[in-house]
Formats: C-alpha cells, structure tokens, sequence
C-alpha cells in the first residue's frame, strides 16, 4: 500500500487548508486512517484518526473544534481540514493507514511521505 499525501503550503495564522491523501495497492481494506505531524527538532505526534466506517473520529486536544478529519473509501482517501490555523501547527504532516477496521490501533502499518504546512503569524 502506498500513501500519497498533498495540500500542505503557506497560510496566515487563523487562515484554512484541507489536507489530502490517497492510498493505492490492491491490498489496501480501508482500514483505519490517520495523520500525523512532526514540526522542526520535535517527534511526531498523531493529530487525527478515523475508523473504516467513518463513525469513529479521534483528535489530539490540540486540534479539537479546529480540525476535521473525514474519508471517501470510493476513493481510498483520507482528508483533513484544518481551520484556525496557528503558527504552531506549523509542521510536516503524513498520512498513516492501518489493516484494522477500528481502534485501538497500536502501530500504524503503513505511512505516506510528508506534506509541509506552515502557519506565518
């Protein structure tokens, strides 16, 4: 399974961007997705996840009531839209895919190649 994720760029603080990633493969069974962020020095850390079904949504704290993480299995994608954006949000994020339905998901089993976002104050 391969993850390509795009959408990152450059966006005032309290401006939006919508993240996208679409797995390819035909082993791929819309498992649970998620995205993942590593700003510059630090280690990554989830941000977001969402079952096969798309009933089950989780958020870290620091992204609650901003971002938004939904799917369209049709297409074997995953998004994430991000809205009042801050300059700490600054920071590469990847999309993750995993072969289990729902959570908890220890270890996600496979991992896309990054896209930047950078929030300016």
């Amino acid at each position: 399974v391969q993850l390509q994720a795009s959408g990152g760029g450059l966006v005032q603080a309290g401006g939006s961007l919508r993240l996208s990633c679409t797995a390819s493969g035909r082993t791929f069974n819309h498992g649970v997705m998620g995205w993942f962020r590593q700003a510059p020095g630090q280690e990554r850390e989830f941000v977001a996840a969402i079952s096969r079904s798309g009933l089950d949504r989780r958020y870290a704290d620091s992204v609650k009531g901003r971002f938004t993480i939904s799917r369209e299995n049709a297409k074997n994608s995953v998004y994430l839209q991000m809205n009042s954006l801050k300059p700490e949000d600054t920071a590469v994020y990847y999309c993750a895919a995993d072969r289990n339905y729902g959570f908890p998901v220890d270890e996600f089993d496979y991992w896309g190649q990054g896209t930047l976002v950078t929030v300016s104050s």
